[in-house]
């Protein structure tokens, strides 16, 4: 029941997530009546999605502290339980990002060693079938250096056991390359990062007009700067997209002029095609799906203001690491690197 056009979009992400995992089964938590007949307008769907009744749910404005002590039967809270009962492999919602964290971390509990989870996302880069993960989204406003050595421990096995990375590259988020810039929460992790035994190769900082590069395999930052800089890139992709269909219709002379520029139809729909490609690599809905990681089960945020194939992108992203067991694999690499028994870390600065 959670995100701007729910529950229309989770329906249907349901039905077009079937095309690629024909193996999933659902089990779906909301109000009956608005689900009932969302369901059978799916041929078949209902065959592989089990509906459980409640009228409970968690708004976009409850904060995470009162929905952790009254949303015990909302859609929200017995989706991410049916996961820790092990009836679920995985949780996918699209509601409020701080009553979800607080109660995944609640009910699902985080990994030895980790004391905070971190959203984490896959963004494109410029390099064909590479990626970038970047983190934390949002989860931690304020961070000490071992949370942010936590994150990218974390990063490091998604980026290696989801997109096959034997050593990949991790970087800090920074404001210059230099070893002087930066605040002093930066400069106490890169320190902290020198020394430790990574899943991966630590290559110093990244600037913001270099997480799209490719030169980086998992990016690291505090939450409040990750969430503004992942919002601030969604919002430029829109404005992109928006002023090339503004300046395609700005008149009939530009689209007479475009035809007179084509040698045949043929051309015309080449460069159709060609804008239709470049439009889907910048479009959110794609790379939708940011995962919770740290937790000991599988929890999937979506966009709260994305669609049916946004939100069928997200299942994919659940699939795929229920599929690979990425749970199991990432508390091995924890106990590997001696993780365990770590006390919880003060950020930088505190008393």
């Amino acid at each position: 029941m959670g995100g701007d056009k729910a529950p229309q979009i989770v329906v249907e992400g349901a039905h077009l997530a079937r095309e690629k995992y024909p193996q999933a089964k659902f089990i779906i938590y909301g109000d009956e009546a608005q689900l009932r007949p969302l369901i059978k307008k799916y041929e078949g769907l209902d065959s592989v999605m089990e509906l459980r009744h409640t009228p409970d749910r968690v708004t976009a404005h409850d904060k995470p502290a009162q929905a952790l002590r009254s949303g015990r039967n909302s859609s929200m809270r017995l989706a991410i339980d049916a996961v820790a009962k092990g009836e679920a492999d995985c949780v996918v919602s699209a509601g409020n990002t701080g009553a979800l964290m607080a109660m995944a971390k609640f009910s699902l509990k985080v990994m030895p060693g980790i004391h905070r989870p971190a959203i984490a996302t896959y963004m494109p880069t410029k390099v064909p079938n590479h990626g970038t993960i970047f983190m934390d989204l949002g989860a931690n406003a304020e961070c000490s250096s071992q949370n942010l050595l936590e994150f990218a421990v974390l990063g490091g096995v998604f980026s290696r056991e989801v997109f096959k990375r034997a050593e990949p590259r991790i970087a800090l988020l920074n404001i210059g390359s230099e070893a002087m810039k930066g605040d002093e929460l930066v400069k106490a992790a890169s320190e902290v990062f020198q020394q430790a035994h990574l899943p991966g190769k630590y290559v110093g900082y990244a600037e913001g007009d270099e997480i799209m590069t490719g030169d980086f395999d998992v990016i690291v930052t505090d939450g409040f700067t990750g969430n503004v800089t992942l919002k601030t890139m969604e919002g430029t992709a829109k404005l992109i997209k928006h002023m090339m269909k503004e300046a395609f219709n700005s008149s009939w002379l530009v689209k007479l002029g475009l035809l007179f520029c084509l040698p045949s139809l043929p051309g015309l729909a080449i460069i159709y095609f060609a804008l239709k490609k470049f439009s889907k690599r910048i479009d959110p809905r794609y790379y939708n799906g940011a995962s919770l990681l740290g937790l000991k089960g599988l929890c999937i945020k979506s966009h709260g203001g994305t669609d049916g194939i946004g939100f069928a992108n997200a299942i994919g992203v659940a699939a795929g690491l229920a599929v690979g067991r990425f749970t199991d694999k990432v508390e091995t690499e924890l106990r590997r690197l001696g993780f365990e028994g770590q006390p919880e870390p003060q950020p930088e600065g505190a008393a």
